[in-house]
């Protein structure tokens, strides 16, 4: 259950002050933007999601943190287990450093150096799975083999959308919708040397990704479960038929599903044995409004007003961290703490400067600190080289990010 109103507003103010009174508490200044995790929401959101996997195990998916220590701390907790990595490079740095011995790349890769890295390592050959969907990909590993080498662990991609009226509903990935053809693929990998078929992949993102239950638009999100609905009720028979022609052919390690978004349902087809979640550790602004769970906000960034054009706006240095995907208000990233506080119609949020409206703008001097909530996860931590880990009112450690460290994925 969402909170009601007034106690959501009373909650976001302590949230200023407390995170307030960490940054004052720092022994040094701070530059904005100012990244930070609640760890008691963080926590929290970890606890709930393996709550809602009801048993079967939670995979972190990398791309929704891009910060090793958070990958970590979430590997940490009861029902976690292994890491759904976004490119081969990253699952290789991440077996490298010791963070995960079991990572599986979400998404095929045609990165032929870190392709030639991984066959020239048995090591992280045997604790990195590859995505594949076309022959292609087995081609350009192909590529860079030199002599006999590994043998390179596969999972094949299988499309998860729904299919309704001769349309295609849901993220397009990848080009296996019939079992007839991942049993093609599967062969092909099967009798191919230097490969080992060891798992598959269907990613219900029309399911996993897509709000459910928002606020002043009740027709549409009914639509949305009614679409949600059907979509998991097809995909369940799909995965069972694609089982069916891979049974007398191989016997998979694993078969990963779903996001934070569909946990439950994911969960609930027994061909899955494991599900995905990385959004909901860190509940960003797209994540608010699903009708099966309540995450905790748990990451902000922080900027300082630097301006004070008329005693009703504030103007804050920065803030145009915009979300990927559609072009839209979604996309753009929420003044949170203190409440009241919004966009201007006409700037928007600015890569130097945003101007905020709204009642507590009138209330914030020159050099207050605004929190705002990022549209999407991981993404937001492509801006800053650190982040600052927050218990209470106090930063106990901070921790670099993928760009603090120098690598851009």
């Amino acid at each position: 259950m969402s909170q009601a109103p007034v106690e959501a507003l009373v909650e976001r103010n302590r949230l200023w002050a407390r995170l307030g009174a960490a940054v004052a508490s720092h022994p040094d200044p701070l530059p904005t933007p100012l990244a930070v995790v609640d760890l008691d929401a963080f926590d929290a959101n970890a606890d709930d999601l393996a709550r809602r996997a009801a048993g079967k195990p939670v995979r972190v998916a990398s791309k929704s943190l891009r910060v090793p220590g958070l990958v970590a701390r979430a590997l940490a907790h009861d029902g976690f287990s292994g890491v759904l990595a976004y490119t081969l490079a990253e699952a290789l740095h991440l077996h490298d450093t010791g963070i995960s011995d079991d990572v599986v790349v979400a998404y095929p890769s045609v990165d032929q150096g870190a392709l030639a890295r991984l066959v020239g390592s048995p090591d992280a050959a045997a604790a990195i799975t590859i995505m594949v969907d076309d022959v292609a990909h087995l081609d350009a590993v192909d590529a860079v083999r030199r002599g006999a080498g590994v043998d390179v662990r596969v999972a094949i991609d299988v499309d998860a959308g729904l299919r309704v009226g001769g349309q295609h509903v849901g993220p397009k990935r990848s080009p296996l919708y019939d079992a007839a053809a991942v049993g093609d693929l599967a062969r092909t990998v099967v009798s191919r040397p230097g490969f080992v078929l060891v798992g598959a992949m269907t990613y219900e993102g029309q399911v996993a990704g897509v709000p459910d239950d928002v606020p002043g638009q009740r027709t549409r999100s009914l639509l949305v479960r009614r679409l949600k609905q059907a979509s998991v009720a097809q995909l369940e028979v799909r995965r069972r038929e694609v089982v069916d022609v891979l049974g007398g052919l191989v016997d998979l390690e694993f078969w990963n599903a779903g996001g934070s978004g569909s946990v439950e349902s994911t969960v609930a087809d027994p061909v899955v044995t494991e599900v995905a979640a990385g959004s909901g550790l860190l509940a960003p602004g797209l994540f608010d409004h699903y009708q099966s769970f309540t995450p905790r906000p748990a990451a902000f960034f922080g900027l300082r007003v630097s301006r004070k054009p008329s005693p009703t706006l504030a103007t804050v240095h920065g803030g145009g961290l915009i979300a990927s995907g559609p072009v839209g208000d979604d996309r753009a990233p929420a003044p949170w703490a203190p409440p009241g506080l919004h966009l201007t119609g006409l700037e928007g949020a600015g890569e130097v400067q945003t101007p905020l409206t709204g009642h507590a703008a009138s209330r914030l001097g020159i050099g207050d600190l605004v929190w705002f909530r990022h549209a999407k996860s991981g993404e937001l931590f492509e801006h800053v080289n650190d982040v600052h880990l927050v218990r209470g009112d106090r930063i106990v450690e901070t921790v670099p990010t993928y760009r603090g460290l120098g690598h851009a994925w």
